[in-house]
C-alpha cells in the first residue's frame, strides 16, 4: 500500500489560495468597509478571549523551567544560566509553538466549520451573486485576524511566561525585582526577539490558511463540515512543528 504524506492536489490547492488571499489584502485595506467588522472580531475571538489560559499555560512553563532548572544550574555552579534558559524556552522554542497550540484548538475548528457552513447553506453563492468578493471579505480579514492574534499571542505568552516566573523566584529565592528582569534583559538578544516574531507570523498565516481554505473546499454535505474542522487542526499541528524545526534549524546554522 503506497503512503502519501502530502496529497499534491490539496498542497497546490492551498498555495494557490494563499496566493489569492494575499493578492486580496489591498482591496481589503482599500475598501474593506463592512469586512473590518469580521476583522476586529477575529482579532477579539482569537487574541483577547485567549489571554486566559495562555497566562495559565505561560505562567506554568516559566514556574516549570525555574523550578527545574535552577537546582541542576547551582550543581554546575552557573545560576545566571537561568536567565538564558528561561529566554530560550520560553521566548524562543516553546512559546511560540505554544502560542500557536493554542490558536489552533481555539480558532482553526472554528474557522473551518464557520465558513463549510457558509457554504452548505449558500451564502457564499449569495454573496458572489451580489458582486461581494468572498475572498476579500471572508477570507482576508480572518487571515489577517488570526496572523495578528497568534503575533500578539506570543508576545504576550513571552512577557507574562518570564514576567510570571518571578512570582515563582519570590518564593524560593527573594532576589530584588531590579537585579531579576536587568539579568533577563541582560541575556535576552535581538536575535531572540527575531526569530520569536518571525515563527509567530509564520504560524498565525499556515494556521489561517488551512483553516480557511479547508473551509472553502467543504462542496454539498453537512458531515463534511466536521471532516474539515478535524482536517485543519491536524494539518495546522503538522505543518507549524515542520516549520518550527526548519526555522529552528536556520537560526541555530546562521548563528553557528
Amino acid at each position: 500500500m503506497k503512503i502519501r504524506f502530502v496529497n499534491l492536489d490539496d498542497a497546490f490547492y492551498t498555495l494557490g489560495f494563499f496566493a489569492r488571499t494575499i493578492r486580496g489584502i489591498g482591496n481589503f485595506v482599500l475598501r474593506g468597509g463592512a469586512a473590518y467588522k469580521v476583522l476586529t472580531l477575529q482579532i477579539l475571538f482569537t487574541f483577547v478571549e485567549a489571554l486566559g489560559i495562555a497566562s495559565l499555560l505561560a505562567l506554568g512553563i516559566g514556574a516549570a523551567v525555574y523550578v527545574i532548572g535552577m537546582p541542576l544550574l547551582l550543581n554546575l555552579s552557573q545560576p545566571r544560566l537561568i536567565y538564558s534558559l528561561l529566554i530560550i524556552i520560553i521566548t524562543r522554542e516553546l512559546g511560540p509553538l505554544l502560542a500557536a497550540f493554542i490558536i489552533i484548538a481555539r480558532s482553526a475548528t472554528a474557522i473551518a466549520t464557520e465558513i463549510g457552513g457558509m457554504v452548505i447553506s449558500h451564502e457564499v453563492e449569495a454573496y458572489i451573486a451580489v458582486g461581494v468578493d468572498p475572498i476579500e471579505y471572508l477570507a482576508v480579514p480572518r487571515f489577517l485576524g488570526v496572523t495578528v492574534s497568534m503575533f500578539l499571542l506570543n508576545i504576550y505568552f513571552s512577557v507574562f511566561g518570564l514576567a510570571g516566573s518571578y512570582g515563582v523566584v519570590r518564593i524560593f529565592n527573594p532576589l530584588p525585582a531590579e537585579y531579576y528582569f536587568s539579568s533577563l534583559f541582560q541575556a535576552l538578544t535581538i536575535h531572540d526577539i527575531s526569530i520569536s516574531i518571525i515563527k509567530s507570523i509564520c504560524f498565525g498565516m499556515i494556521i489561517a490558511v488551512l483553516a480557511i481554505s479547508n473551509g472553502f473546499s467543504v462542496e454539498r454535505a453537512s458531515t463534511e463540515i466536521p471532516i474539515v474542522g478535524l482536517k485543519s487542526v491536524g494539518s495546522s499541528f503538522a505543518w507549524c512543528i515542520i516549520v518550527d524545526i526548519l526555522l529552528s534549524a536556520l537560526y541555530y546554522t546562521a548563528l553557528s
